[in-house]
């Protein structure tokens, strides 16, 4: 497992002040915020899907890859919350030449995850909200793990998408959310958050469980039989979004995951 301090980038600068106006460039990281009852901080958000009801009024700084970044200077800014991905790369150089205090997090793992969430706290001047939410997650992962655990994994195919056909590689965070639920990802191996893969690589790997979010997606397995996931009925969807938000809420949404591949643990 990678050191947390390998993807948590702090680049903080000036004074350790307590921050009065924070602008969040990931969902995910708005989330965080809220959930550390700090939304009272928040002064922008980038945009992608339904926002918490905490951040109706808040004001939006663009969308994924569509960074309004006169709009965000306008908010004047103390701190900004930046998931790499969510920023294109020319757009990311011009935030690092601001000199805006700026909090970089990129969690490949769940207890990455739980770091990241104290680590933010600290940042926002909150960090016993921090500690008391990051023991109580600790805590709900322990649990999985030790109900969840098995001699063998089952190995399990995660699908993003089918035209392409894309999956989640070893180094992405739903991976490390199969295995608390003591399933192994079959395609762990590849390094890219999100490969594209051929069908014929699906079936040489021959999966137990198959997961997707549609049910259209499921019933195309079907035409092969030989796969073990399709012999045994198990191809299961997964109606959560949860897991597609890496902030606190993603250790439930991992708990749901288990309980739908293992329901009589």
């Amino acid at each position: 497992m990678r050191s947390w301090l390998a993807v948590l980038l702090l680049a903080i600068s000036g004074s350790a002040a307590a921050v009065e106006r924070v602008v969040s460039l990931a969902p995910s990281l708005s989330e965080i915020v809220v959930e550390l009852g700090s939304a009272d901080l928040l002064v922008g958000v980038l945009d992608a899907g339904e926002r918490p009801a905490e951040l109706e009024s808040v004001p939006s700084v663009g969308r994924y890859g569509q960074l309004d970044m006169e709009r965000l200077l306008s908010l004047k800014p103390d701190l900004l919350l930046l998931w790499p991905g969510s920023v294109g790369p020319a757009q990311r150089e011009q935030l690092s030449r601001l000199g805006i205090p700026t909090f970089v997090a990129d969690p490949h793992d769940l207890e990455q995850l739980i770091h990241q969430i104290e680590a933010i706290a600290k940042q926002l001047g909150r960090p016993e909200r921090g500690r008391t939410l990051a023991a109580d997650l600790r805590k709900q992962l322990d649990d999985l793990r030790q109900r969840y655990q098995r001699t063998e994994a089952l190995r399990v195919f995660y699908q993003v998408w089918d035209q392409p056909l894309y999956t989640v590689g070893g180094g992405q965070i739903i991976s490390d959310a199969l295995e608390v639920c003591g399933a192994h990802n079959v395609f762990a191996d590849m390094s890219l958050p999100a490969p594209q893969v051929s069908v014929e690589s699906v079936l040489s790997r021959n999966p137990q469980v198959i997961l997707a979010s549609s049910q259209v997606q499921l019933d195309a397995w079907k035409a092969w039989p030989q796969v073990t996931a399709v012999a045994q009925g198990q191809l299961l969807l997964v109606t959560d979004k949860g897991l597609e938000r890496p902030s606190g809420q993603m250790i439930e949404a991992t708990a749901k995951l288990c309980r739908l591949i293992a329901p009589t643990r």
